[in-house]
Formats: C-alpha cells, structure tokens, sequence
C-alpha cells in the first residue's frame, strides 16, 4: 500500500479521565506523521466532534482518544454513520472491550485465563465485603488503572470499607469485585495481528495506577521481561487471542497479574486495552522500538491497517 502522503485527522483530547494522555498521545501522532510529509489537521474533541470532521474531510482519522466516549463504540459508531475510516478497534469490539465484565464473558469460554469476581454496589460495601481480603475494586468501564482500589487484610479503607473513605465507591455506582492476585505485573502489545514483546512494570512504590503510569521515573519498565520463555509465550498467545477473539483492529495491548510462585497456572490476564497509549512513557512504541519499528512508522503501520479495504 502507498504510504501516502495521507490528510489525518488526529482526534484527542476529549473529557474523560484521560484527556491530558490523550493529548500528549495525539500530539506524538501529529508530530510523527508532519515529520513523514503527511498533512494533519488536530482535532481537540468537543461535542462539535461531526461538523469538525467533516469540515476536514481527512483520508482517514488516528483516534488518539483514550476513555469514554473516545474507547467504548460511541466516537465510533458516529465515524461509522459519516463513511469515514479511523484507526484501532470497531464499534462492536470497543463496546465489549472496555467493559471488563463483557470482556470475561467473551474471553473466558475460550480458555482465556481472567480473574473471577462480580458486579456489586458500591453501596453494599458499607455493610461488608463481597469477597475475602485482600480483594480489587475498579470501575467496570475505565482504562489506564483510573479508580483501582486494593482493599487489604489491615483493613487499609476501613473494616467495612468506611464512607469517610476515597475509593471508587464514591464515584461509581457500580463496580467490579475480583480476588487480588499476588506477584509481577506484565503486559504484551499486538500490532497488526502480531505480538511484540512482554514487558514488566515496576513501580517505585504502591501498584501500578494512573499516576505510575504516566509520571515519568515513578515505574521501572523491563523490557523485554526477565521471566522464563513459557510465561513470555503464554503472554503472547493470550495477547494475540485475546486480540482475535475480539476483533481487535491496529493495535491493541493485554494486561496481565502473574503469581511467579504458580508457573504458566499463576497467569491471568486483566484486561485488552483497544487504543494504548501513545505518549513518550507509552508501552506500545517502547515495545515496537525494541523491535525496530521507530514512533513514525509504528504511526503509519496502524493507519495502514486502517486504510486497507
């Protein structure tokens, strides 16, 4: 396929939890594709998202946005109505993927390691816990570990969890219970039906939230991983399945919690993120670039698929 020049549309920003990532990662993309001879119009979304895309008029969209309503169908259901083609997962697949208890009941039947766990209310978790300590509490449809909360055995939010506590609870109505799973945090990105590598995310100190993951020199990246060949496969595989299964389009990255005291038995994957950070502290172009795929062509190797009828 002729790689261009090309007229993208670069839409981020947006009003989710993650608008200042989804900046920082449009604004690579713009940089990346200018730097490529390729013309760019920054779209900065607003609820004037349609008359704005329209106006341009691009070959095709980069979706740089992260969250809802950038990640979860509905930006892509409105791409879809106008005939324009975007980059990443469809309307279908980001609809599943972002919320982790349809991602389970897609993935599991197929052998995919997950965690088990449930929806609860928020409220109930003034009366008790839904499952022994320690346990996870997140959002059943936000990204980038955005109100995670690990309620330990010390009683750490309280016991019951107190309502003077900051947690989710506060926040979401509804969310998702699962059993803490000890050890190693590990992630896999798939690009163009393709898995890269394994990388394990240090951080200097908590878990791997929000803030360590995108406040430079707070987690350590290690890649490619320093786990044995099997758990580096099993992440790919289940990378790539997951990928599959999902219909995932472009890019996509696999997060996982791996128990090393267990083997391959201690691996679970956690969620499928459809549109991956694409910032300076991003995992996706640190793997590609370990593989010898530099940001502009990363960039371009994602609109491709995208630009392929």
């Amino acid at each position: 396929m002729s790689r261009g020049p090309w007229h993208v549309a670069v839409l981020m920003g947006g009003w989710s939890a993650e608008r200042t990532v989804s900046l920082s990662s449009g604004e690579g993309v713009a940089k990346a594709l200018e730097s490529r001879g390729h013309r760019v119009t920054r779209i900065d979304m607003g609820r004037d998202v349609a008359q704005r895309l329209m106006e341009a008029a691009p070959d095709v969209v980069f979706n740089a946005l992260h969250g809802v309503p950038g990640e979860d169908g509905t930006v892509q259901g409105m791409m879809d109505l106008m005939g324009l083609k975007y980059t990443h997962s469809g309307l279908a697949t980001s609809v599943i993927a972002i919320d982790k208890q349809l991602t389970k009941q897609a993935l599991v039947p197929h052998g995919v390691p997950m965690p088990g766990g449930h929806i609860i209310e928020s409220e109930s978790l003034y009366a008790g816990d839904p499952l022994p300590r320690p346990y996870v509490l997140k959002p059943v449809n936000e990204g980038s570990s955005v109100g995670v909360a690990i309620v330990t055995a010390e009683g750490n939010y309280g016991n019951p969890i107190s309502r003077d506590s900051e947690g989710p609870w506060k926040h979401f109505k509804e969310l998702l219970a699962e059993p803490y799973i000890r050890g190693r945090e590990l992630t896999t990105a798939v690009l163009a039906d393709e898995a890269l590598l394994v990388t394990e995310l240090r951080p200097k100190s908590g878990f791997y939230d929000f803030d360590a993951k995108y406040t430079d020199g707070m987690t350590e990246h290690v890649c490619p991983a320093e786990i044995p060949e099997t758990i580096a496969l099993a992440c790919k595989d289940i990378a790539l399945k997951a990928h599959r299964l999902l219909g995932c389009k472009g890019t996509s990255r696999s997060d996982f919690r791996w128990d090393d005291s267990r083997g391959v038995e201690g691996l679970y994957l956690l969620e499928v993120n459809t549109q991956p950070g694409m910032t300076p502290l991003s995992l996706v172009p640190e793997q590609a670039a370990k593989l010898g795929i530099d940001y502009p062509e990363l960039v371009e190797r994602i609109i491709e698929e995208a630009l392929a009828p």
